[in-house]
């Protein structure tokens, strides 16, 4: 099956839940990641914060969800990669192929974020053991 195969681009970041992004930046910047973006989201009512740290063509999304979601977070003892997300050039069309496709889709369309200059969007489907597969399109 070639669905994707023109809208494709390769890994965009790999998303990683933190509980104190401040010092999990400083972490990564140790290693030679540089911050390319940072802004916040809402989620049930509170503010969260996201970095997007970059070296050479690796991109990695700490994010540090609202106070009152930080509990599930910290019970876990080892750290959890929460999602890997592709590069797509056409969001809509890569969305669209994959519900066709008979994927589980996440979302009921792609979500837009404030995130980068211009904004992004994204959806996620489920892989056959849960885990979390994001595409996304920077605007």
């Amino acid at each position: 099956m070639a669905y994707l195969e023109s809208n494709f681009n390769g890994i965009g970041h790999v998303g990683i839940p933190v509980t104190n992004l401040e010092r999990s930046k400083a972490f990564y910047e140790r290693l030679g990641f540089e911050d390319v973006m940072s802004d916040t989201f809402i989620y049930e009512g509170g503010t969260g914060h996201v970095s997007m740290l970059k070296r050479g063509e690796v991109i990695m999304e700490l994010y540090q969800m609202p106070e009152t979601q930080l509990v599930e977070i910290r019970a876990r003892m080892d750290g959890r990669i929460d999602h890997v997300a592709f590069d797509v050039s056409d969001i809509d069309q890569a969305y669209a192929e994959l519900k066709e496709a008979g994927f589980e889709m996440l979302e009921e369309a792609p979500v837009k974020l404030d995130f980068w200059v211009k904004g992004c969007k994204y959806f996620n489907i489920s892989g056959p053991d849960g885990e979390r597969l994001e595409f996304c399109q920077i605007l």
